[in-house]
Parts: structure tokens; sequence; C-alpha cells
């Protein structure tokens, strides 16, 4: 418990300062570090072409976020496949099958980071660290980016924000007009260097210092102290680990070095360590949550959602601590395969909590080992994925809900839906309508068949457990988290191109769909605030929305978690 409290305290004190940094950063305005920076960035403007000042309407923005992830992807897939006659791979490891690769490729420029693969012996040091750091590295700052494009859009574009908050009058803009929502390329540049960049060479050096490996030479060859293990020497594999952790931990990205990440003690060594990789999966999200005040001007807005988002998470920690260590079954001696006897339960349960609140899915324990109700927790988490989520995507997804919960509010009172002062009307809604619908469709149809066909399934547990495993590994995908039962025989065809398939289905629509309603939004005519204006910064549409998100994520998953985890844990009870 004092972990858990240590934890939430430590990240939430260093998220407020860096959440008023980040929103200065993402603002574009005069920094004291322009002159350390500027070096840096302006030259990659001129390589891209683009005037930093010069904005985009929100299908311009839209339109560069879908080029580089097109083109960065491209490039990644190939490297994965070209390894083997490519520098730095003192370990000769092989090229990459294309379909692997394929998946390896979507789920890292997806932020997801779910590995079919071992990483130390699957990939080369290169494409560890271009390829794989490189895309853990970035895809955060683009998820960052869109979201600051949406909440830009909300409030009327750019130019409605700069203006200063004494003077800012509304329809400076003609009515019908797009907005400008800022430039891509900035954005994603100035987060990157900026922020994202300084905050994992930080990280890095504080795990080296934890004996995290960081070398550039081959593993070495040891010779194994138990004998009977029929083994002469054994290569232990080893590499820059250390930054690579660092990116996977603050960049919601959770793909480790190793195939069992964090729970292998060159990669999370010490007690210390843990805490600080627990602290690296929350701190974004979190800044990002108090980046909302400052940016947006609203400083009511920051607490209502990071309240909600608080509550939530706190919810859900305690029911993953409460299920792993103090339920029925957490005295039963099978529970504790698959978890670090060094780290203990509570931390396993607490890690599998906070790194599925976040779309981050690095693991300390094997998530297949945990409790069936606390594999449901994590379930649920990666439904709702928006407790926190992961940087960018997370508060994306909450401005779904928070849009979703604004248009039944006012149907319920009988006023017309407005966020604002702009109005939510039949196009805003449907679309957001078909992004809820995308969720159920995707999980269930997939599952369902996986499930029927019992040669591409690969389960390890034809049982209650079995349905669990192949719906988590889709929700993991769909939700960017990453996460799986590893239970699961996944490096097939069938699961590496139908989960290629989720991961982008869980991304892309995600990001651009609110950005796209956010934009229609801007463009129409704002009404001032008055008597009847629904007051979303308060405790009562707080609650709102958290029955809005249980509602729509949740309850119409019931089936498929009374057959996968409830089932389990009765039958585990029952013996």
């Amino acid at each position: 418990m004092n972990e858990f409290l240590f934890v939430f305290a430590l990240a939430i004190g260093l998220g407020w300062p860096l959440g008023r940094y980040l929103a200065a950063v993402m603002r574009g305005a005069p920094m004291r570090v322009d002159g350390l920076f500027g070096w840096i960035e302006k030259p990659i403007y001129r390589l891209l072409g683009t005037d930093p000042n010069r904005g985009m309407t929100w299908r311009g923005y839209a339109k560069a976020f879908a080029l580089s992830n097109l083109v960065v992807g491209l490039i990644v897939w190939v490297q994965f496949m070209t390894q083997a006659w490519l520098p730095l791979n003192p370990d000769d490891i092989p090229n990459m099958r294309w379909d692997l690769a394929l998946h390896t490729m979507v789920s890292f420029l997806t932020n997801t980071n779910q590995q079919h693969y071992s990483g130390q012996a699957q990939l080369s040091y290169l494409s560890q660290m271009v390829g794989i750091v490189g895309l853990q590295v970035a895809t955060p700052m683009m998820g960052l980016a869109m979201v600051v494009a949406t909440l830009r859009a909300l409030f009327g574009g750019r130019q409605e924000m700069e203006r200063d908050a004494a003077e800012a009058t509304h329809g400076h803009a003609a009515e019908n007009e797009d907005r400008d929502v800022g430039n891509y390329w900035a954005d994603v540049t100035r987060a990157t260097f900026r922020f994202m960049l300084p905050l994992c060479l930080m990280l890095s050096v504080l795990l080296t210092g934890q004996g995290v490996p960081s070398t550039l030479e081959a593993g070495p060859q040891v010779t194994p102290v138990d004998a009977a293990a029929d083994m002469k020497t054994q290569k232990i594999p080893l590499g820059p680990v250390s930054p690579m952790v660092a990116a996977k931990q603050l960049g919601s990205n959770g793909g480790g070095w190793y195939g069992p990440n964090s729970a292998v003690p060159l990669e999370n060594p010490t007690p210390f360590s843990n805490v600080l990789e627990m602290v690296g999966i929350l701190l974004i999200p979190i800044a990002v949550v108090f980046m909302i005040g400052p940016f947006t001007r609203r400083r009511r807005l920051t607490a209502m959602v990071f309240g909600t988002m608080l509550l939530m998470s706190l919810a859900s920690t305690g029911l993953s601590i409460w299920s792993e260590a103090y339920s029925a079954t957490s005295a039963d001696p099978a529970l504790m395969e698959g978890k670090e006897v060094r780290l203990g339960v509570e931390s396993s349960a607490l890690w599998s909590s906070i790194t599925t609140q976040v779309n981050n899915g690095s693991v300390n324990s094997m998530h297949d080992s945990l409790a069936p109700l606390t594999g449901m927790v994590a379930m649920a988490n990666m439904l709702i994925n928006s407790i926190w989520g992961g940087i960018g995507c997370g508060l994306q997804q909450f401005l779904v809900y928070l849009l979703l919960a604004v248009f039944l509010a006012g149907l319920m009172t009988g006023r017309t839906p407005e966020l604002f002062g702009r109005k939510i009307e039949a196009q805003e809604v449907k679309l957001l309508a078909l992004l809820i619908l995308l969720q159920p469709l995707v999980l269930l149809g997939f599952t369902a068949a996986t499930m029927a066909l019992p040669q591409f399934t690969g389960n390890s547990n034809p049982d209650f457990h079995g349905i669990s495993q192949v719906f988590y590994e889709y929700a993991s995908a769909f939700a960017n988290n990453g996460s799986g039962f590893e239970g699961l025989g996944d490096a097939t065809y069938w699961w590496n191109l139908t989960c290629s398939l989720v991961l982008a289905l869980g991304r892309f629509p995600a990001l651009i769909v609110p950005l796209a309603v956010a934009g229609l939004m801007a463009r129409k005519r704002v009404a001032p605030e008055g008597m009847g204006t629904l007051r979303i910064e308060s405790s009562t549409f707080s609650l709102t929305l958290i029955a809005v998100i249980v509602i729509l994520t949740v309850l119409q998953f019931t089936p498929a978690l009374v057959l996968g985890p409830v089932a389990d844990h009765l039958t585990l009870v029952a013996h």
C-alpha cells in the first residue's frame, strides 16, 4: 500500500509542473530555451519544407498525420525485413518474416508495442535503436499533437486561443470558415525535442545507475551455475537497454528489450528501478491532463478531467490489489506462477493496473498468471481506454466520452447540447456513434471468429481462461496497450495479420474522428454562456460522465467478461 501511495503521489507531484511546461511548449510562445532548441528545429523545418507559423485546417492536420505515419511505417517495415544485412548486428540476428515485421511495425507505429516476438533474440541493435526506440519517441508525440489540435479546434482555433483572455471576443473568424488548428510538423518537432527526449535522457541515466545495461557490445558467454541444465555455455543478451526502457515507460509504449519485459532483472533490477518505471508510466499522461488548464485558460476544466480520471484510477487500482492479494483466490499457490517473488504480489497488481489504465502495456509479471478478477480489471481498463490513457490518445478518447455525455445531458434536461458555446448536432453525433460502435464490432467480431477457428486460435487453455486469452489480445491491440495473456501462441500469420488490422482500427479513427468533430464544431457560431448553459466543470457532471463511460464500455462487454474472467474465477473458487 505504501508503494501504491508513493507512486501516485510522486507522479502527480511531478506531473503538475511538467504539465505547465508542456502547455508553454505546445502554445508555441517564446521560451527561454528557444536558443538551445532552435538550432535543432530550424533545419528540420527546412527539410520538411514547412513554416512553423503557418497553420493548418483540421483536414490538413489529419493529412499530415496520416502521411507521416505512412512514410515512417514503410521505412521501419523494410528495416525489420533486412536487418540481417544492416550494421549493428553483433549477434547475427536474421531478417524478420514479412508478416511478423508488418505486425511489429504497425504495433510500434500505433504506439502499442504489442510484441509477437522476443526482442533480444529477433531484433538487431539497429532495429531496436532506430526502428523500435525511434517509433517509441515519435508516435507518442504524434498522438499529443493530435489532441492539442483537437483542443484548439474546440476553443475556436489557434488565433482565438492566442488572444489575451481579458480581450477575447467571440466571432473573430467568419462562421462556416475552417479554423487554424496549428502546424502538425511544428507541434511534433517541438514536443519531441523540448519535452520527450530530455525526459528520456534523465530517466535513462537514472536506470543505468540502477544497473540496467547500456552498451553496444555483444552479450557475454557464461557457464551456467546448474550443471544439470545440460548446457555448457549461455549467452547473456545485452545492448542499449536503458534508453529503450526509458522511452517505453515515458512514451506509453511498453515494448521491452527482453521478451518478459520488466520482469527480467536486467530490465528492472531493483525496487527503486521498479518505482521509477511505474512513475514513468503515469508521468506524461498526468502531465497532459495538467496541461489543459494553462493551454486552454480554463483551470476548472483541468480539475474536472483530473478528478474524473483519478477517481476511476483509484477504483481500478484498489480492485486489482484486493483481487490479487486479499480475495478468495489470493491464497492459491498456482497464482504465483509468472510473478517475480523479488517484487511481490502487490507490486505486480499495482503495475498491472496502471499499465492498462495508461496505454503502456509493459509488465513486471505475466498477466496470464494474474487472478481472474485482476485480469478482468485490466481488460476493463483497456475497454475504457481513458483512465489517464496514452499520451494524447487517452485525452482524445476522454473528449469523445465528454462530447457524448454533453449530448445525452442536453437531451435529458431539454437543452440544446453545447460544449464551450458550440452546438453538438447530428453530424457530430453520427461520427462519435460510429467511433463508439467500432470497438464492439471489432473486438467481439474477431474474438468470435478466432474462437470458431481452433486451427488459428493458439490458446494454451481451452477452458474459460482460453476465451480471456483471445479477448485480451484483441482488446489490448484495439486499446493500443500491447500487454497480453502470454499463454497465447500469437506468432502466426492469423494473429499477425488480424492484430495488425485491429491495431490500426484502434489508433487512427480514435485520433482523427475527434479532430474532425472538433473541426466541424469550430466552424459554428458561438453562443454566449448564460443561466441555461450546461456546467461541465462540476462534480455532478463528472459522475454523469463516469456513468456514460461505464455504460458505453464495460456494460456492453459484460457477456464476454462473464464467459471469460468471471467464469474462470468461479471455477477456481469452486476447486
